[in-house]
């Protein structure tokens, strides 16, 4: 009788790890064609650039390259397990790729109004990333409250040394 029982245990556990498995494997099935369906969409978008001109079509391609950047951060995303952390990666991407475009609209104008326009770029760059550091942070503490952890984070440098 114990035999038995150990057996039919012993099946299901199997049971589980087989299906666990299974459902890793077609999620990465999954990741891999989300991946690809960006990179196919970014080609698209940069041929659609090929048919402008001078500054438009560097404008263009920084869109393109914007979008992709933000797509692939999103899908990263999905998957860490650290979603402030995440949130703030995306929240980079689009600042960065907000950026670049305004970057290269900028190119349009000379002199004064380029380095006013410029400097509006990287202010609006810059505040955006501290929004996003600054959401990070909230999530981060709602995570602390809600474990009961009073203790602020350890960074692998605050914590103690093992003697081997």
């Amino acid at each position: 009788m114990k035999l038995s029982i150990t057996s039919i245990a012993l099946a299901v556990g199997v049971a589980f790890a087989a299906s666990a498995q299974a459902q890793q494997v077609n999620e990465r099935k999954v990741n891999k064609a989300e991946h690809e369906r960006i990179e196919a969409q970014a080609k698209a978008d940069k041929q659609k650039c090929d048919t402008l001109k001078a500054n438009a079509k560097d404008i263009c391609m920084a869109e393109a390259k914007g979008k992709e950047k933000v797509a692939k951060a999103e899908l990263d995303a999905k998957d860490d397990k650290d979603q402030a952390k995440a949130q703030k990666k995306v929240s980079e991407a689009k600042a960065e790729a907000a950026y670049d475009v305004a970057k290269e609209k900028c190119d349009d104008q000379k002199g004064e109004a380029k380095d006013a326009c410029m400097k509006q770029a990287k202010v609006e760059r810059d505040r955006a990333k501290g929004t996003a550091e600054k959401r990070a942070d909230a999530k981060h503490e709602q995570q602390r409250a809600a474990t009961g952890s009073t203790a602020p984070e350890r960074k692998p440098a605050d914590q103690p040394k093992q003697k081997p």
